[in-house]
């Protein structure tokens, strides 16, 4: 039964997370918006974010085994991960989306914190290289608000 719940993690996460980068995608706003020089290629983000997926399905479903009380947050941080791609590519709203993600940021931070209360120090490492992908992610979004404000 457990290894069918990590499924269903791994199904949830990863096939959302797929479905939505598959459904709103960049296109040609996005190619014409000014970038800052540190600005990744486009083709990284599909393997990070799915090595980062199965990181966060695997921490979701290592939480919902426990019965951590840090599930809220681990849903509300995969609500509004799976918000951002729509606000930023779907809406082409910048600034919504540094809202969208600020709060990512922060309800990330805070999942691990709670799973280190919770003494599940594997899940809050597990959310370690998300937290970071996702500080770059949040600065570069800034970036591209502020470069393109004009717009």
């Amino acid at each position: 039964m457990s290894v069918l719940r990590l499924f269903l993690f791994l199904l949830l996460v990863v096939g959302g997370g797929s479905l939505i980068g598959v459904t709103v995608q960049p296109g040609t706003w996005y190619a014409g918006l000014q970038k800052p020089p540190f600005n990744p290629p486009n083709w990284i983000f599909a393997p990070v974010w799915t090595t980062l997926y199965v990181m966060i399905a695997v921490a979701g479903w290592r939480s919902w085994e426990r019965g951590g009380a840090q599930m809220r947050l681990w849903w509300g941080q995969l609500v509004l991960n799976f918000a951002w791609t729509p606000v930023f590519f779907g809406a082409h709203l910048l600034g919504p989306a540094l809202a969208v993600i600020a709060a990512l940021l922060a309800a990330i931070l805070a999942f691990m914190a709670a799973a280190r209360r919770r003494r599940d120090g594997v899940s809050a490492l597990l959310f370690a290289p998300y937290a970071a992908w996702v500080a770059f992610a949040t600065l570069l979004n800034a970036s591209i608000w502020w470069l393109n404000a004009g717009s």
